[in-house]
């Protein structure tokens, strides 16, 4: 499953992704976490964020680390745990009217999990949209 949204701010590239290459700051813009932590590292690639989320009422954790770290252009996280791989990748570039984001989340559901993945689509459609304008609103006040 995949979700993918797109964010265009009136604030300049370094700053947004100076901001959002702070996995941590996902506690101010992601409706769904409750609190993310790093466990080791500066930021760049390999290192670990410990994220707790809810979803649909359930509290779970995710063991993410930074896949690829390309400055002013690119992050690609991989998110684990016993239900699901998470892929999260945020690209940045310059536009007109600032600094445009998309970030896109593609989950593999694990065992019998997997049944209920396209029953979870609408849910995770509605936190991508929620996640889009928390993310909004955030590099807003940038």
């Amino acid at each position: 499953m995949k979700v993918q949204k797109t964010v265009i701010v009136d604030k300049p590239l370094d700053a947004v992704f100076g901001y959002l290459s702070d996995f941590t700051t996902t506690t101010e813009w992601d409706p769904g976490t409750v609190v993310t932590v790093t466990q080791h590292g500066d930021g760049g690639a390999g290192t670990t964020y410990l994220n707790t989320s809810t979803f649909l009422g359930r509290k779970t954790q995710l063991t993410y680390v930074v896949r690829e770290f390309v400055p002013g252009e690119r992050i690609r996280l991989r998110g684990n745990n016993k239900t699901v791989i998470a892929v999260d990748t945020m690209t940045f570039r310059s536009v007109d009217a600032g600094t445009e984001v998309t970030y896109t989340a593609e989950f593999t559901f694990k065992g019998p999990s997997r049944l209920l993945a396209p029953l979870l689509r609408p849910a995770f459609e509605r936190l991508g949209t929620k996640a889009q304008a928390g993310m909004r609103t955030a590099l807003n006040q940038l």
